[in-house]
């Protein structure tokens, strides 16, 4: 099986999302439940960050489908960042940056909730 985790971190009202190996059929489910927990515990706003992220398949992406329209609904979103080159080539292939936003650094995505009250 792929290695796969996800760590979840505070950053105030935002919650960040650390995503690190392969994302794909099996592992995606790992991610699932972490935006389980965060709807759970009323954290919409997220950042995940692909620092450690080396490849992602569609049914990766497909988590972020089925989950963004329920962060925006509740006044939040998912915003992505610190992708690789390779990672954000399959997002663009696909449309992504038409749907979400993107940053190259953690910090960047925060502050973009940060200045949104």
């Amino acid at each position: 099986m792929a290695d796969f985790y996800v760590r979840k971190e505070g950053v105030g009202k935002v919650s960040v999302l650390n995503v690190k190996g392969f994302l794909d059929a099996h592992t995606a489910p790992e991610l699932e439940n972490a935006f389980n927990s965060l709807i759970d515990s009323k954290q919409f706003k997220v950042v995940v960050n692909f620092r450690d992220l080396q490849y992602i398949s569609s049914a990766g992406l497909g988590v972020f489908m089925a989950y963004v329209e329920t962060m925006r609904e509740n006044s939040g979103d998912i915003k992505f960042s610190n992708l690789k080159d390779e990672v954000y080539n399959i997002f663009d292939l696909l449309g992504f940056p038409l749907l979400y936003e993107f940053f190259k650094d953690e910090k960047d995505a925060i502050e973009k909730f940060i200045q949104a009250k």
